[in-house]
């Protein structure tokens, strides 16, 4: 191993076919319903906590997700919330998981500190190998799986000491990166994986040496532009083939569909006042 530093509609573009190199590859993931999401303080630029959210809202467009990945055949496991947790639906920072093994999450604020031990007991109880983690980390949420090779962030949020401790737990290649925009603050929000070999990222989220390192190694990655990444538009969920992300994303949603994928669009605009969308609510389980 080594680590390297520095509401829901489908769509296809009009007259093609989705590109028979793309294939669907089977998902099993863990959700956390918003049953007490609000935003009660604010640890990130998205959050406001003088204004109001809609709890019954939060609930109907968490559930239009939900309902999109058993529609396209994913397995989805539920973690029940816990009061006093309102973040807790943003189940990939939770941890991360491949290979069998969960990686616990040890968040950097007190407000969620006690969702890593709550997701990683949770884990354990599915048969996945539990291991506690000493360094700071936000589990998926700064640990993307590209092919074999573990994409991690630091700058915000994760220590970039906890990319040594994951590719030992892991025995993976990881490759680090800087993130230095505050509002994307984990890689998820500024970096999106599409297939084993393709990405789709926002340049300016990254420092110059992280940039130059994507450039590289994906010399074919989708650049977002400013506006989509501004909706999230690439914290996104994709199974290979099919895209599942925010509807806002209309730029980026067109690139993908050009590029043969089928995507999903839903809205999670309540979510997004906690600073979350697709895939910070998608904990991808790998066995």
């Amino acid at each position: 191993m080594t680590l390297t530093t520095p509401q829901d509609t489908t769509h296809t573009r009009e007259g093609e076919q989705p590109s028979a190199t793309k294939k669907a590859q089977p998902k099993t993931v863990l959700m956390c319903r918003p049953d007490y999401f609000t935003v009660s303080y604010r640890i990130n630029p998205w959050m406001f906590p003088e204004n109001p959210t809609d709890q019954s809202l939060a609930a109907t467009q968490w559930q239009s997700l939900y309902d999109t990945y058993i529609r396209l055949g994913f397995e989805v496991q539920l973690i029940d919330p816990l009061l006093g947790l309102p973040d807790m639906v943003y189940a990939a920072n939770g941890g991360f998981v491949l290979d069998g093994i969960a990686y616990e999450a040890k968040f950097r604020y007190p407000e969620r500190q006690p969702e890593g031990p709550a997701y990683l007991a949770h884990l354990a109880g599915l048969g996945f190998d539990a291991r506690e983690a000493v360094e700071k980390n936000e589990g998926e949420g700064d640990f993307l799986l590209v092919g074999d090779v573990i994409l991690a962030a630091h700058g915000f949020r994760s220590e970039s000491d906890s990319h040594r401790e994951v590719a030992e737990v892991f025995g993976r290649d990881v490759v680090s990166l800087k993130l230095i925009n505050p509002s994307f603050y984990h890689l998820d929000t500024a970096l999106a994986v599409l297939d084993d070999e393709t990405i789709a990222y926002l340049p300016s989220a990254f420092d110059d040496q992280s940039r130059a390192i994507l450039e590289e190694r994906y010399p074919e990655a989708i650049i977002a532009t400013e506006e989509d990444a501004a909706v999230l538009g690439l914290n996104l969920f994709s199974d290979g083939l099919n895209v599942v992300m925010a509807e806002q994303a209309h730029t980026l949603r067109v690139e993908l569909e050009a590029r043969g994928y089928n995507t999903h669009s839903v809205d999670l605009s309540e979510l997004l006042l906690g600073g979350g969308g697709v895939k910070c609510c998608t904990l991808e389980l790998r066995k």
